[in-house]
């Protein structure tokens, strides 16, 4: 198999492992039911794993005797401060405003932008069978959320969508910055940290810093557990971002809510509808053809 054939499969089963941790979270958290502010919930955890990631960005610098800055720090800056911090606040407020079930599904919109951006700022190809697979996924993914969807629009909504929208835009940021041979170690740290510097000032200027002081032992606990499974999910989706285009990685991600059903009947002994399981089924196809699908740009390297 050629080094690149080589890269693009390592690169393929990184992101389907996002999507398989994805789909396991969404499970976890139903055995937690902790109330801790969600924006504290997610500046903790996106702070610790941070520092982790900065570790290890210094362990591969030193190894590998590589400069630790190959990109801007204004350019990871804004990874941070756009998908780590900006998108989930505007998350966390739009979810308040809104139901779950449609954010959720909101949220999984996220290739159509990404896609569009890859395709004009990362000069990715986008073939008629990568286009096929994403709509049959989508298709399907309507199928399976069709009861938590409903006509009426409100303005957590569009909150929810701007978050969506500010993911992929970080995206495009983040392998932009990997295709100028920015470790994906680094670009992890920036995400996680600078985020959490960014939701750590929104927590003290709305004067929620105090809440970190009441946090129970059970609620550290939940969020080491959660923790960790972000970790694996940052881990395992920047790493294979590094070697597959965004619109293919993004896409994959659609097989999560397939995982989550599959978990869900196998641990919780829950209820499947028959149009759910039609949705699942739609989703696995299209995920077989955007799996097969070759990274490729739109317009070749001078």
């Amino acid at each position: 198999m050629k080094e690149v054939g080589k890269k693009e499969l390592f690169g393929t089963i990184l992101i389907l492992l996002t999507a398989i941790i994805s789909g396991f979270s969404i499970i976890a958290n139903k055995f937690f039911v902790v109330s801790i502010d969600p924006l504290l919930f997610t500046a903790l955890r996106a702070f610790f794993i941070g520092l982790i990631f900065f570790a290890i960005s210094f362990y591969f610098s030193q190894k590998h005797k590589e400069k630790f800055k190959k990109t801007s720090w204004s350019i990871l800056l804004l990874i941070g401060i756009i998908g780590g911090g900006l998108a989930f606040w505007l998350f966390f407020s739009g979810l308040s405003m809104t139901l779950g079930g449609r954010a959720a599904f909101l949220h999984k919109t996220l290739p159509i932008y990404a896609t569009i951006l890859a395709f004009i700022f990362l000069k990715e190809k986008i073939t008629k069978k990568q286009l096929i697979a994403m709509g049959i996924m989508l298709f399907g993914l309507v199928l399976m959320e069709l009861t938590k969807i409903s006509n009426e629009i409100k303005i957590g909504d569009f909150l929810v969508l701007s978050a969506t929208i500010l993911w992929a835009v970080e995206n495009v940021i983040s392998k932009k910055a990997m295709l100028n041979k920015e470790s994906n170690w680094v670009v992890t740290f920036s995400r996680m940290f600078f985020g959490s510097l960014f939701l750590f000032g929104i927590i003290i200027l709305t004067g929620k810093i105090n809440l970190i002081l009441s946090l129970t032992s059970q609620q550290l606990i939940y969020i080491g557990v959660s923790g960790f499974l972000l970790f694996l999910y940052v881990l395992t989706w920047y790493w294979g971002l590094k070697y597959i285009n965004l619109s293919k990685a993004s896409t994959i991600l659609l097989l999560s809510p397939v995982i989550s059903l599959i978990l869900g009947i196998l641990w919780l002994n829950e209820q499947v509808s028959t149009i759910q399981l039609i949705g699942s089924t739609i989703i696995l196809i299209g995920a077989y053809l955007i799996i097969s699908t070759k990274s490729e740009k739109r317009i070749k390297e001078v």
